[in-house]
């Protein structure tokens, strides 16, 4: 399998907006003479690291996994790290030591636990998504939106300090790069220029067997303790 051609990352992403009004959904182009080729995305349940989020104004820890990107045409395939988990503060505890009642109160231990409420396929092991019509370019930002088990959900690229959730989304995929994101939107937007057509962009999401109920964090947001379903 031949990799692709180097990315120039800086180039294109301006002018590869549809619209003035960057609400505006992208329409999907079609040509009876030409083939439409299909983009595909798969996030998978293999995790493969972690990475720090800030989440109510406090930095935790959370895992990523591995999303894989590849095309019909070049067939060159490249892996990025991708969250799974929507993570919201339900309880902080603190354990006083027996300083504190001296007034000293360094020694104390704060914990800090979290809800998870992550989208997961519910009938099949992997579920299949067309965003194709639902993806949005703006400066530095490239998001996908999709609606599953009445719930609408939102693959973002981009800077992960300046993500901010959209009232009608619930859950969220977040891109993890080392590059601000720009490094899959360059992808991305790479694809789309060698295709011609506008794609089909295909996401397919596998189930994962242990999903976390709860996330227990420190007070410097390292996992203590996981509580699964």
């Amino acid at each position: 399998m031949s990799p692709l051609p180097e990315l120039d990352l800086n180039l294109g992403m301006s002018k590869n907006s549809s619209s003035a009004d960057e609400r505006e959904e992208i329409i999907v182009r079609t040509d009876s003479g030409l083939r439409k080729h299909t983009i595909s995305m798969i996030i998978s349940d293999q995790e493969v690291g972690k990475v720090h989020l800030k989440i109510n104004n406090k930095e935790v820890e959370i895992p990523t996994y591995k999303l894989t990107i590849t095309d019909d045409k070049t067939n060159g395939t490249e892996a990025y790290q991708v969250t799974r988990d929507v993570l919201s503060l339900t309880k902080t505890t603190t354990k006083k030591s027996f300083l504190s009642f001296l007034g000293i109160k360094r020694f104390d231990k704060t914990s800090y636990l979290y809800e998870n409420i992550a989208f997961e396929p519910l009938l099949e092991s992997i579920e299949k998504f067309d965003i194709s019509r639902h993806r949005k370019l703006s400066h530095d930002q490239l998001t996908y939106q999709l609606s599953g088990h009445g719930q609408n959900v939102m693959l973002y690229s981009g800077n992960i300090n300046e993500f901010e959730k959209p009232q009608d989304v619930s859950q969220y995929f977040t891109i993890i790069d080392n590059n601000d994101g720009r490094s899959f939107i360059g992808d991305i937007l790479y694809r789309e220029k060698f295709l011609k057509l506008t794609p089909k962009v295909e996401l397919q999401i596998i189930r994962r067997n242990k999903v976390v109920k709860n996330f227990e964090y420190d007070d410097k947001g390292n996992i203590e303790k996981l509580i699964y379903l």
